[in-house]
């Protein structure tokens, strides 16, 4: 359970209630951070905003190099529930989630192009404390991406930092979404549950 508990839906706003149900329909289970960061308003339609703008925007770079390397930093930092996520969405993105078996061994593994350990490398570096970026290593992204694929790829990473550091501080961890059995945050109250996002 995280260290702050969720916002239950007998007990959300309007709001909150009505971006649970979108939630609940487009992944077939609200995503416990929503649950979590529903105990601040402002920040949780921010983030709701955020989220869907940049989802919209990031569409330079080949999917399989945008999630993999989102996939590593939530790997690196240990986020079991960004690393659970991410699986299911490269799953339906209809991308290959059998060679995530193989990311520690990215460098050398035939399941990962160039390009993917090009990314798989950036997002390594710019995870690390302190950064370990060069000039070189922007360089040959820029060639392979053009520069607003080195944008989109830093972004990308940034936020992924952001969100499974964020997460793993608040003791989120995964729910089911990389297989076919989810956790509910309420799914101990039977009768929260029955009038939950998904009824």
């Amino acid at each position: 359970m995280p260290r702050i508990p969720a916002v239950a839906p007998a007990d959300a706003s309007p709001l909150v209630k009505v971006a649970y149900k979108y939630a609940a329909h487009k992944f077939d289970e609200v995503p416990e951070p929503f649950t979590v960061l529903a105990h601040h308003r402002k920040l949780f339609v921010a983030s709701a905003r955020h989220e869907l703008a940049v989802q919209k925007a990031s569409t330079v770079l080949p999917a399989n190099v945008r999630e993999i390397a989102v996939y590593r930093v939530a790997w690196t930092i240990g986020c079991s529930w960004c690393v659970d996520f991410g699986t299911m969405l490269q799953r339906l993105d209809g991308l290959d989630v059998e060679r995530l078996q193989h990311i520690a061994d990215y460098a050398d593994s035939p399941a990962y192009s160039e390009d993917e350990r090009a990314a798989i490398a950036y997002a390594d570096a710019m995870t690390a404390t302190p950064t370990t970026v060069t000039d070189e290593q922007v360089a040959d992204l820029e060639r392979r991406f053009g520069r607003a694929g080195v944008v989109e790829l830093s972004y990308q990473i940034g936020i992924e930092n952001m969100r499974a550091r964020m997460y793993s501080a608040l003791g989120i961890t995964e729910q089911g979404f990389g297989t076919d059995s989810c956790r509910v945050p309420w799914a101990d109250d039977a009768a929260v549950t029955t009038e939950g996002p998904g009824s």
